[in-house]
């Protein structure tokens, strides 16, 4: 957590010059962070990142559905996206050296108080997004959970999926078996994200949701069994 923290104040005073640049250049500066976190997390603590699907990654503008178990998940996708744009809490904008650079990058920020205002503020930002051929991660857990949980998805992605008129692609992961989405215990293993065949534009809400939750769910449970340790079978 040191190595995380502090390495991200150290990029972003010694790059801050970059915000004055186009926004391509402070995600750069993001994804040379995001590949020292990994750095960090293998060689510190024994939490190797591999990434599977590679096939099915988007490029170019897109719509991302993430299983959300950690902080890592908000992390590791920098490092394989050409310009990911997250779906994020407006309170995380007024943070030092992450609210900067999320800022400088178009992140799309939402106030969750104000749901039906949030919402339409988010497709209109998310459609801006896509113009510039940003991939936009969403995660429809709204907030991490927990190895074992059975989250209910929220249907902010579903506007999206609707009126974005767009594929929706897939990432799985096994991310909080190995780092935990709450406290700072760290356990060496193997974290995947696995992107999975998209699903096509055009289902209905709920067949979208119920869809989507389905395949998230079983095959990140299939990830975790995958790398589950004695102890932990």
């Amino acid at each position: 957590m040191l190595w995380l923290y502090a390495s991200m104040a150290f990029i972003a005073v010694l790059c801050s010059p970059v915000l004055l640049l186009p926004h391509k250049a402070s995600m750069r500066v993001i994804r040379w962070w995001a590949a020292g976190v990994l750095f960090g997390a293998r060689w510190i603590v024994g939490v190797k990142v591999e990434f599977r699907g590679l096939e099915h990654r988007p490029s170019g503008p897109a719509l991302v559905a993430g299983k959300h178990l950690s902080m890592l998940d908000t992390i590791a996708p920098f490092v394989v996206l050409d310009c990911p744009a997250y779906v994020l809490k407006q309170s995380l904008m007024y943070l030092p050296f992450l609210g900067w650079y999320a800022w400088r990058t178009r992140m799309v920020a939402i106030k969750r108080e104000d749901a039906a205002k949030a919402l339409k503020g988010m497709v209109t930002a998310c459609r801006d997004r896509l113009k510039e051929g940003r991939q936009i991660i969403i995660f429809p857990e709204g907030t991490r959970s927990d190895v074992g949980d059975d989250p209910a998805y929220k249907p902010g992605v579903a506007a999206l999926y609707r009126d974005l008129d767009v594929p929706c692609h897939l990432m799985a992961t096994n991310s909080g078996q190995f780092w935990p989405g709450h406290g700072i215990d760290r356990k060496p293993g193997t974290v995947v994200f696995e992107f999975l065949p998209p699903i096509p534009a055009g289902m209905k809400r709920g067949e979208l949701m119920t869809e989507m939750k389905a395949r998230l769910e079983s095959e990140s449970n299939r990830l975790i069994a995958e790398h589950a340790t004695p102890k932990q079978r």
